[in-house]
């Protein structure tokens, strides 16, 4: 076995590690994996004969590709990002494979990778290798050019952010579904007061149509069970999916994607609802292996 094919070996059973880190950081499953491939060009044309820990080392790349994407994305200023729907990771609900698993360890719901996008990215950095992947911010600090104190109080604005803003779900997935259910069941019907029941008081619907103005939300059990209502009365066809490893739809008219449904469970109510409907990024989906 030549270098290079060993090289690429190794690399492959780092990659699904890599691909975790760079969605987390990107919130793009194609940004991501160009994230990975630009590791693996690096890879291949460096020295690593001094490498001791060839996956730091390959993460410490990824982490740098894709702070200077997210940088760019925001044009090169260090501010907030303008919130929108990341790419949502579909499976069916009987579970994804390995690879697809390793994306979504440690709960990596829609509506956590959605407050990531609010931060900044030296903050979205920080936090992600450091509580995601338990990367000293040491390490960390040599990547952004900061100090290690520095690093370490960006993380910390960054986990007060997260904390108080992006809902923990009821672990339980049949509890999930049972909601689920119990919602589509209710706005089938038209049944209002049913809807209102199921969910949050404060319940937060998120909408990106990918027209201009990023994600539009509303917030309110009676204003989010009347556009429940809406909708019920458009020919769709819902799946069930699973979306980021949570109950989740995925609404079908004339037999193309018409939009996709992200739904955080918490307490037995649904507090958020996260609908991915741009019709240019459901196209790029494969929903082949749903449930029908």
């Amino acid at each position: 076995m030549g270098d290079q094919e060993w090289l690429a070996r190794r690399f492959e059973e780092h990659r699904p590690r890599l691909r975790a880190v760079a969605y987390r950081m990107l919130g793009s499953l194609s940004e991501a994996e160009d994230a990975v491939q630009d590791a693996w060009l690096r890879l291949s044309c460096a020295d690593t004969s001094r490498v001791e820990n060839l996956g730091a080392w390959l993460k410490t790349v990824v982490a740098r590709v894709s702070l200077n994407m997210l940088r760019t994305r925001n044009h090169g200023r260090e501010e907030s990002l303008e919130a929108h729907l990341p790419d949502p990771i579909i499976d069916p609900t009987h579970g994804a494979d390995p690879e697809r698993e390793a994306l979504l360890a440690d709960s990596v719901g829609l509506a956590l990778i959605i407050v990531l996008e609010t931060l900044t990215p030296a903050e979205r950095l920080a936090f992600v290798l450091h509580d995601m992947f338990a990367t000293p911010f040491d390490e960390i600090a040599l990547i952004l050019g900061r100090s290690p104190g520095a690093t370490r109080q960006l993380a910390s604005r960054a986990r007060r952010r997260v904390r108080g803003t992006a809902p923990v779900p009821d672990v339980d997935l049949s509890g999930q579904w049972a909601v689920v259910d119990a919602f589509l069941a209710a706005a089938r019907d038209g049944n209002f007061d049913a809807l209102v029941a199921v969910l949050d008081a404060n319940v937060a619907l998120r909408a990106d149509s990918g027209v201009a103005g990023g994600l539009r939300e509303v917030r309110g059990a009676e204003v989010v069970a009347r556009q429940a209502l809406t909708w019920s009365r458009v020919d769709l066809t819902m799946r069930r999916a699973l979306i980021n490893g949570a109950a989740g739809l995925v609404a079908m008219r004339d037999g193309q994607p018409f939009s996709v449904g992200a739904v955080t469970v918490r307490g037995g109510r649904i507090v958020e609802i996260d609908i991915l409907g741009d019709p240019e990024r459901l196209a790029q989906l494969d929903l082949s292996t749903l449930d029908t």
